[in-house]
């Protein structure tokens, strides 16, 4: 009996805990608006764009649409490798942006190659448990989030707010939305949004990895 009133009330509070995440989430979709939390905070953005992920295809793919739906950007990066090598192209198939990770690494390090020669990378401070901190080097930005709440915002060198972005809560195409207030920086945003989505996919394969090893071990 008193287990099953153990189960029922943590089942209460995992419920109560998901309303309460979403509640704070800053993602919309296309159409919606940008969350009214953003505009109050930052002001109105230039515009918004949205990614989704293709699910089971050769190549783990990302597309990136307008406020109409239409393709602006797509990123592919082979499904099986070390390095996670991403490309970056938009929708006339020009290439942006050249993405790789270093693999022995504390701080989850990125390198990011714009086709205009510009280099920078990403990598995270460690000790923050639930606010994320990514210096990105070579321009003097930073990223940072809470992993929680699922909202990050990037900030330039001057802490100007450059983007916010926002995380959509259980999809199985692991959508996004974006705020951009600086469209001159439009494709290092971009390329800097995908690059956040590979390092939070391999965060969450990490933890799973991690959770079956030690179930292993137990049983």
């Amino acid at each position: 009996m008193a287990a099953g009133i153990i189960g029922i009330l943590l089942v209460f509070f995992i419920v109560m805990a998901c309303v309460s995440i979403a509640r704070r989430q800053r993602y919309h979709a296309s159409g919606e608006g940008s969350d009214i939390r953003n505009t109050e905070e930052y002001g109105t953005p230039v515009k918004s764009l949205y990614t989704s992920t293709k699910v089971f295809t050769l190549h783990h793919r990302i597309e990136v649409t307008d406020e109409a739906g239409e393709t602006a950007y797509r990123s592919e990066s082979k499904v099986i490798s070390i390095h996670d090598k991403t490309n970056v192209f938009r929708a006339d198939g020009t290439h942006v942006a050249y993405i790789w990770r270093k693999f022995f690494t504390l701080h989850e390090r990125h390198f990011i190659e714009m086709e205009d020669g510009t280099k920078f990378e990403l990598s995270n401070e460690i000790l923050h448990i639930i606010k994320d901190v990514t210096n990105i080097e070579g321009l003097g930005w930073q990223l940072n989030g809470n992993i929680l709440q699922l909202n990050f915002v990037i900030t330039d060198e001057f802490g100007q707010v450059v983007a916010t972005v926002g995380q959509k809560m259980f999809s199985i195409h692991d959508k996004y939305s974006v705020d951009i207030y600086m469209p001159q920086h439009e494709e290092k945003i971009i390329a800097i949004l995908i690059t956040l989505q590979h390092m939070i996919r391999d965060r969450a394969n990490s933890a799973a990895a991690s959770s079956g090893s030690s179930s292993s071990s137990g049983s």
